[in-house]
């Protein structure tokens, strides 16, 4: 096996155990499908993950990091090391497709997805407080589009916290960014 074969094998067995690695807040996502993960690079001296938090401030972040290095140690993948790479800032969009299907299942609501060409001439300025008039969030268990938001916050910074008044049952949305 050739040295450029040896190093894609690691850089996808790298990627398959990082696939496995749960978001430590949102357990049923891993740091891939929220698209944490930016690059695995193979160095001489081992494997570099590049992380990007979902923001500056995100308390996970450590946690994230230290679960991240310890998935690539006991995959017996070799040295590795985490560097973060805050520019460009994650985006919501980042989230797989996979990923906002796991949300969902999860009872979350996940976040609109722009397409790129979307993405490129839409301003997204974050709201806490009020919604963009007429946006609707529907309930990721009846799908109503009847809900409420009851604090711009949930269990995290990142989520709010609704209500369907649909079926009544409260509910996280995980706010776009």
């Amino acid at each position: 096996m050739t040295s450029d074969a040896v190093t894609a094998s690691r850089v996808d067995a790298a990627w398959a155990v990082l696939h496995t690695v749960p978001d430590p807040e949102v357990p049923a996502v891993s740091v891939c499908d929220l698209g944490i993960v930016r690059e695995v690079i193979e160095h001489d001296d081992g494997l570099e993950v590049v992380l990007t938090p979902t923001y500056s401030g995100c308390p996970a972040t450590e946690a994230i990091e230290h679960d991240v290095l310890a998935a690539i140690e006991n995959a017996g993948l070799g040295r590795a090391r985490a560097t973060l790479r805050r520019a460009p800032a994650w985006t919501s969009d980042w989230i797989s497709d996979e990923g906002r299907a796991k949300l969902k299942a999860y009872g979350i609501a996940p976040p609109a997805h722009l397409t790129p060409e979307q993405a490129a001439t839409t301003a997204m300025p974050i709201k806490l407080f009020g919604r963009i008039a007429g946006e609707r969030i529907a309930c990721p268990r009846c799908a109503s589009e009847r809900t409420e938001r009851l604090s711009a916050f949930g269990s995290t910074a990142c989520k709010a916290l609704y209500r369907c008044l649909a079926c009544r049952e409260p509910f996280e949305h995980f706010k776009p960014i």
